[in-house]
């Protein structure tokens, strides 16, 4: 069965399964657009340019009433945002280019958890539990062996939304009176949250916890004297609001695991979606719990695994089958068919034995290779690389990125080299546990806490990456690298070459690998510095 699938929310997808596989899925921010952005009708016609034949099943996520009418009598174009039963879905005979085909709908609810569970290493009748923490949605749930899902219990609404609010507390670019985060917000905060040292919050801060955590969810502006608070608009690196982040990031994670700890007593696997499930320092306390036999968060555990997420229910609703076949770097090719001006460049032959020897040499390069990752985590095919050793390069990255100090660089290991380093003793692929730092010599891609959000790499989960990595490691004696994502900031990972060129320009990287081809700033510095002493 072929299903063509969308979402047609924030962090849209075009999603095209084929029998099971996951062939695409194209993400409206990639290509340099807007990031978190929504599917736009050029970006469904690009991704069905990429298929062979008509699909049998076009698939859309659930959302928000688009108008009062659909609020009182519901949509006939996609199913509701909650619901995690079939009985709201939408099954309809169409056409497509003279196809029959089927019109499939199920809820934004449902789309995050079979995303989980279909994207899981679980066999198919696997009873488990399921946890989806997002902007709206925070709840636990029991899925049996025919896939029946129940709602155990809403343990916080609007997490997500809870969660990004808090940042603007203390950032005077925020209005006070903003109804929601900006959707950025929430990322930050999990950095400032690494700068805690303390574990007790003050007298107000506990009135602060109790109006943002207690009760419905509000604007920061309907807290009594916000203006009179300690943290109003202090900005967001202040020492004291650091620790009120790691204070309030903990005291959101604490009412989940109690609620756990009190009701989830089948001791089951855990699948974890939606935006929170990106929080690698609350995926690993889940695994520190000992509540669950494993834990599985898919890479797309935000929104840009919704299209995914209802393609397999479609696939389940149609086949009887959850379950689908998929690798993380299922995007797009790089697009190569661009002008550039050559002269601004050097142009070797790429061996991993040259780039190694410029990474060594402190230049940072972008690294291109094969089809972009899914989801917003760059896992080695459209990433920004460099030398793991230096203070200094983690705040040239972040200066090339156009970003704020605070935010940390992450590690990109050699699976078999991550329990020596980082303490690390199973694969993780996806970037999305923290792991603490075994030595002070990878000062770049240490975060301020000793910790790191480490990706592993073996040659069978990226040949390439991999091949690079060892000889990285054979000059240096570290098969570690700084891995952070390939794009314009605000935009999503670049994926053609005329961008890729600008970028490197403008943003002063000292050059990239494409193709095969190594292509060098003649104006970098680095790079001369490179050629004195070569």
């Amino acid at each position: 069965m072929k299903i063509l699938s969308y979402n047609p929310g924030h962090d849209g997808s075009v999603v095209y399964l084929n029998d099971g596989k996951l062939v695409f899925s194209i993400e409206a921010e990639k290509n340099s657009n807007y990031r978190y952005s929504p599917i736009s009708t050029p970006d469904i016609l690009r991704a069905m340019g990429e298929l062979d034949e008509i699909p049998d099943v076009i698939s859309v996520g659930g959302w928000w009433p688009r108008d009062h009418h659909e609020y009182l009598y519901g949509s006939n174009v996609h199913a509701p945002y909650r619901g995690e039963t079939l009985k709201d879905i939408i099954v309809e005979q169409s056409k497509l280019l003279g196809k029959e085909i089927h019109y499939f709908s199920s809820s934004h609810e449902r789309s995050h958890l079979l995303c989980a569970i279909g994207m899981s290493e679980l066999p198919k009748g696997t009873p488990c539990y399921a946890l989806i923490w997002e902007g709206e949605i925070g709840a636990f749930y029991e899925i049996d062996s025919e896939l029946n899902i129940f709602h155990i219990s809403d343990v916080l609404t609007q997490v997500g939304n809870r969660y990004g609010l808090f940042y603007g507390l203390a950032d005077p670019t925020f209005p006070i009176d903003g109804e929601y985060p900006r959707n950025q917000d929430a990322g930050k905060l999990m950095a400032l949250a690494s700068f805690s040292n303390r574990n007790n919050p003050t007298n107000e801060e506990k009135k602060i916890l109790e109006f943002l955590l207690d009760g419905p969810y509000r604007k920061l502006s309907d807290y009594e004297n916000i203006f009179a608070s300690a943290h109003y608009h202090v900005g967001v690196d202040n020492s004291e609001f650091c620790n009120f982040a790691g204070i309030f990031s903990d005291r959101i994670f604490n009412i989940f695991y109690q609620f756990a700890k009190d009701n989830l007593k089948k001791k089951l696997p855990l699948v974890i979606a939606g935006g929170c499930g990106l929080n690698c320092d609350w995926n690993s306390k889940w695994k520190e719990t000992g509540l669950f036999t494993e834990i599985f968060v898919p890479p797309v555990a935000n929104d840009s695994g919704s299209a995914i997420g209802t393609a397999i229910d479609a696939q389940f609703y149609f086949t009887g089958n959850p379950k689908i076949d998929w690798d993380v770097y299922s995007g797009k090719y790089f697009d190569a068919n661009c002008n550039i001006n050559l002269d601004e460049y050097d142009i070797l032959e790429a061996t991993n034995e040259k780039v190694a020897e410029f990474l060594a040499d402190d230049l940072i390069l972008a690294w291109i290779n094969g089809k972009y990752e899914i989801g917003p985590r760059a896992l080695g095919n459209r990433s920004i690389i460099a030398a793991p050793f230096k203070e200094s390069t983690k705040t040239r990255l972040n200066i090339i990125k156009q970003r704020e100090q605070f935010r940390p660089i992450a590690p990109v290991c050699l699976e078999e080299d991550a329990s020596r380093w980082f303490g690390c003793e199973k694969p993780s692929p996806y970037m999305l546990y923290t792991y603490v730092a075994n030595t002070d010599a990878l000062a770049a891609v240490t975060h301020v806490n000793k910790t790191a959000r480490i990706q592993t790499v073996s040659s069978s989960s990226n040949k390439n990456l991999y091949n690079l990595l060892k000889a990285f490691k054979n000059r240096t004696g570290y098969g570690v690298l700084c891995n952070t994502s390939l794009n314009f900031n605000g935009k999503g990972f670049i994926n053609k070459l005329d961008d890729l060129s600008l970028y490197t320009i403008q943003h002063k990287l000292d050059g990239f690998v494409v193709n095969e081809k190594i292509y060098i700033l003649k104006s970098s510095t680095y790079y001369q510095n490179h050629l004195k002493k070569n």
